[in-house]
């Protein structure tokens, strides 16, 4: 199992939305993730500069690149832009984070 890190930024003032939309979120998108195999999906939140941090466990981290190719996660990404840096095709605006330090 490998562990993915990513940072994305959320807009400020959109806390408690970003929260709700996640405490919301759709069964289809769930079972999406699932079916390519992530597991132990986290992110968190800096919130003095509104930074987000996503960490996954994955079999294949190639898989995520099925991903953008979903109508699910094409809608998913459309509902979550007006609240987060994103790209033109709505995808969030994302960075890999390189791991420096794990404690099994």
């Amino acid at each position: 199992m490998k562990r993915v890190a990513f940072k994305m930024q959320l807009h400020q003032g959109q806390v408690e939305e970003y929260k709700r939309r996640h405490d919301e979120i759709w069964e289809e998108l769930v079972a999406l993730l699932k079916s390519i195999g992530v597991q132990d999906y986290s992110i968190f939140l800096d919130p003095e500069t509104y930074a987000l941090f996503g960490v996954l466990n994955i079999e294949n981290p190639a898989r995520l690149d099925e991903l953008p190719q979903h109508p699910v996660m094409q809608k998913w990404w459309k509902y979550m832009g007006d609240i987060m840096d994103a790209n033109p095709d709505n995808s969030p605006v994302s960075k890999p984070l390189q791991e420096v330090f794990y404690l099994a």
